[in-house]
């Protein structure tokens, strides 16, 4: 591997300095958007559930008709290599690791009108730093979350089960909510006005003494959003799955967003209601509090006192 200061990643067999990492034009995850992707995160630079995120991995791959061209041994042992090689790089920080495959390269590229024939699967995995200073205001502040215009995409489409990139409607509805309140965290409602999820992020909220979560149909699964239900559930709070509409959000008691690069953040408005008090969230931080238990690493601290990454 690169004895550079360059991040080091893992494209179709080989390990490069990211920026050797080259992907076709013609690569048919550019050209129809035919991709699935996984990502998890470190603690102590320590792989979060990566057996979990790599089941889940190969799954959401075999229900899109794609090859992985590793076993899932492989991919875990090509994880733990990156962020051995990474860690070195920046010693201080923690990584996020994301792994993706697509069909590969049609040279006959025309839409849908010629077949492709045989293809070798483009397999790419690559780490980065967490930009953890980035999402201080989350934890500081909370979460400001609008409703975005567009609707999510319907499970009969495109099943929410696997992770994928077919993400162009969040594009757009990010930048729709971002052009009316910079600030916004958007999310996005079902063809029936019931909350889904955020661009990167599962949704929940706390009312009446429980954790509801939207529907899984609806829903990417996250295993943040697991570690939710397993931590609260110890803790003796039930956790349900329900419709949740803008009407059960602004009159609950708590509301978070929970996923892989900081765990767990309170919404403090929602479409310009404050949700309880807008400043404190007791339920959120037992929750965060036992989550640092878990992982041993204080995830409060982790956030608040997070400094800006210094690229090398």
């Amino acid at each position: 591997m690169s004895t550079s200061n360059e991040l080091v990643a893992y494209l179709n067999g080989e390990y490069l300095p990211i920026t050797q990492c080259k992907i076709s034009v013609m690569d048919i995850g550019i050209t129809n958007g035919a991709s699935v992707t996984d990502f998890t995160r470190t603690f102590n630079q320590k792989l979060f559930r990566l057996e979990e995120h790599v089941e889940r991995f190969f799954r959401a791959a075999k229900n899109a008709y794609l090859t992985i061209p590793h076993t899932k041994e492989e991919v875990c042992e090509i994880s733990r290599k990156l962020i051995e090689a990474n860690a070195a790089i920046y010693p201080e920080c923690e990584f996020g690791v994301i792994f993706y495959v697509t069909p590969g390269v049609n040279y006959a590229y025309a839409g849908s009108a010629v077949k492709s024939g045989p293809l070798t699967p483009t397999y790419c995995q690559h780490v980065f730093p967490l930009p953890l200073n980035s999402w201080k205001k989350f934890y500081a502040e909370g979460v400001n979350m609008v409703t975005a215009p567009v609707p999510h995409l319907p499970p009969q489409c495109v099943t929410p089960k696997g992770k994928h990139r077919n993400r162009l409607h969040m594009w757009v509805g990010d930048h729709i909510v971002s052009s009316l309140d910079p600030t916004a965290m958007s999310i996005f409602l079902d063809q029936n006005g019931n909350i889904t999820e955020t661009g990167g992020s599962n949704f929940v909220i706390y009312k009446d003494g429980k954790v509801i979560s939207p529907r899984a149909r609806n829903i990417l699964w996250g295993m943040s959003l697991q570690t939710v239900k397993e931590l609260v559930t110890a803790m003796g709070i039930p956790f349900v799955e329900d419709d949740i509409m803008i009407y059960d959000v602004v009159n609950a008691d708590e509301a978070w967003v929970t996923t892989s690069p900081y765990c767990l953040a309170p919404v403090a408005r929602f479409n310009g209601q404050t949700i309880g008090d807008g400043k404190n969230y007791p339920v959120f931080r037992k929750v965060l509090d036992a989550w640092s238990t878990l992982v041993g690493k204080d995830l409060w601290d982790e956030i608040i006192n997070s400094q800006p990454i210094q690229y090398k």
